[in-house]
């Protein structure tokens, strides 16, 4: 039986997160230290603790670990909930790379580096980064990874550059990813690593200038120059990075989907008001039939959204991989959301390309959204391929 309904203890804490972020945080999106490279530290911390004051601070860690376990049906409602500001996820801990690092290491990592690497994290005391992206080298195609692990029997020896690092500066808790090269002790291969942000050996050499400010530093150009690291820090096995990348990625999908629908639906909200109050040739524009029919294509792009991210995670909560359903959902859900923000700026009209709303700052974020965890076109690929081999199938 297929049932569309929201559980009511559901519903509630969905309207609980709403209110929370309207009344708490919002207020903090005119606040000097959301900076051009999105929030910083202090007023990361300051939302942190009125998040965890109403017990709404990493909801979706395992209950092991102090989180309540979500499902990702939960976490598709109470995500877009939240994503009613940019900053509601940063202040919630459930924003990106955090919540989708501390997915991975819940899932691969040992009890030590839990306690180390994973737990601060989750209580919202440090943050966390996923050094893979290079200039050149690992992005849409982790395959072309550059950077280099060297393995002596003792210690390993990594040496490269990346970029696009997303919260590098100020970050504690490192997951970087490198090519093991070819050695007599251990599977070579790309293999991921856990260190601290302060080790001697990582230099971030700039924040880029980027579009976005969604997120906390920033995306930083960062240099590992010999940087040692001892046997222990190896993540999983030696040699199975992209295998464990794709298990972080596929629900990093869609719990992009599921934060920006929330920011898309801000924006329709924003734009709606305007259109009842807002006159043109003598009545309010929302009743010209140009403006009605864009804020109809919104309501029905937020809706077709919806049902899509829901039906990725019901998939997953039954136990499949759902690659295949979460690339259709950010390939789709990404363009539609940028295409709903954009007629959001068209009815605002001059003020929608103005920071008198945040419709102009939605936009440019949700451009960038576009591209995060693989562009459209890398998606659109993987779902041709999966086609085809089913049709071979058949």
């Amino acid at each position: 039986m297929i049932d569309f309904s929201i559980p009511a203890d559901l519903a509630a804490e969905r309207d609980r997160v709403r209110q929370f972020v309207i009344d708490k945080i919002v207020p903090f999106e005119r606040d000097p230290r959301l900076t051009a490279h999105g929030p910083n530290d202090e007023l990361r911390q300051e939302m942190v603790e009125l998040a965890r004051a109403e017990k709404l601070l990493t909801i979706q860690a395992p209950v092991e670990l102090g989180g309540r376990g979500l499902t990702h049906v939960e976490q598709a409602v109470l995500y877009e909930a939240a994503g009613w500001s940019t900053l509601g996820p940063v202040a919630m801990n459930c924003a990106a790379p955090d919540e989708g690092n501390m997915f991975l290491l819940s899932k691969i990592a040992n009890p030590e580096q839990t306690q180390r690497f994973l737990q601060p994290v989750i209580d919202g005391h440090q943050r966390s980064v996923f050094a893979m992206t290079e200039p050149g080298g690992a992005g849409s195609d982790p395959n072309q990874l550059a950077t280099e692990a060297v393995f002596d029997g003792e210690n390993f020896t990594v040496n490269g550059r990346k970029w696009l690092i997303t919260g590098a500066d100020g970050a504690k808790t490192w997951i970087i990813m490198a090519r093991l090269a070819a050695n007599p002790y251990l599977p070579e291969g790309p293999t991921l690593f856990l260190t601290e942000g302060d080790a001697e050996g990582i230099v971030i050499e700039r924040i880029m200038n980027t579009m976005d400010r969604n997120y906390v530093g920033g995306h930083a150009v960062v240099r590992f120059e010999n940087l040692v690291l001892p046997k222990e820090s190896v993540l999983g096995e030696t040699g199975q990075a992209l295998r464990y990348a794709q298990l972080r990625l596929a629900p990093a999908r869609l719990t992009h989907c599921m934060r920006w629908l929330g920011a898309a639906e801000r924006a329709q909200s924003i734009a709606v008001d305007y259109a009842k109050t807002r006159t043109a040739f003598g009545k309010p524009i929302g009743e010209h039939q140009g403006v009605s029919f864009m804020l109809a294509d919104n309501e029905i792009a937020l809706h077709q959204c919806r049902l899509t991210i829901w039906h990725a995670c019901w998939l997953m909560d039954q136990g499949h991989k759902a690659r295949h359903e979460s690339s259709i959902a950010k390939s789709y859900v990404s363009e539609e959301l940028f295409k709903v923000t954009d007629r959001c700026v068209q009815v605002l009209g001059g003020i929608g390309i103005s920071d008198e709303t945040v419709v102009e700052m939605i936009f440019r974020d949700m451009r960038a959204f576009r591209l995060y965890d693989g562009p459209t076109e890398v998606h659109k690929y993987a779902i041709g391929r999966q086609i085809l081999r089913k049709e071979q199938l058949s």
